[in-house]
């Protein structure tokens, strides 16, 4: 038996338009999710690769202060971080030098147009002014 108010009604045109919205709002709201993601994704390994590229100087610039190679030490920085030392240069002498590197995170996975590695650099290093007994400028 049916029932006497739906017996002989036409379905409505708007039938399952609500479904198709809430489904659409679904999907949008999916894709925004993940594209905020991955903008994340990126900003923090582009956090990480300038601050290893940061460490990675600082330990050169110290193994070159005690009389050790600071290329050496900053690959070996590098690796313990998961970045790639992709340049090392050594300028001045002992008593001022300075250790510049560059240092490259790959991205696993990257998305076709989007970067697969990232470049950070820094210099670290000692001056006239950082030397013991050195008198601070007035």
């Amino acid at each position: 038996m049916s029932s006497p108010g739906r017996a002989g009604r036409r379905p409505s045109r708007s039938s399952g338009a609500g479904t198709v919205l809430v489904a659409t709002v679904v999907w949008l709201s999916l894709l925004m999710a993940a594209a905020v993601a991955l903008v994340a994704g990126y900003a923090a390994a582009a956090q990480k690769v300038n601050t290893a590229a940061d460490l990675v100087a600082l330990s050169g610039a110290a193994a070159q202060v005690s009389g050790s190679d600071g290329c050496r030490e900053a690959a070996r920085v590098a690796r313990a971080n998961g970045v790639r030392l992709a340049q090392c240069r050594v300028a001045g002498d002992i008593l001022e030098f300075a250790v510049a590197v560059e240092v490259e995170l790959m991205i696993p996975g990257a998305l076709p147009g989007l970067p697969d590695r990232l470049r950070g650099s820094a210099t670290a290093g000692r001056s006239s002014q950082d030397s013991p007994g050195a008198r601070p400028s007035r």
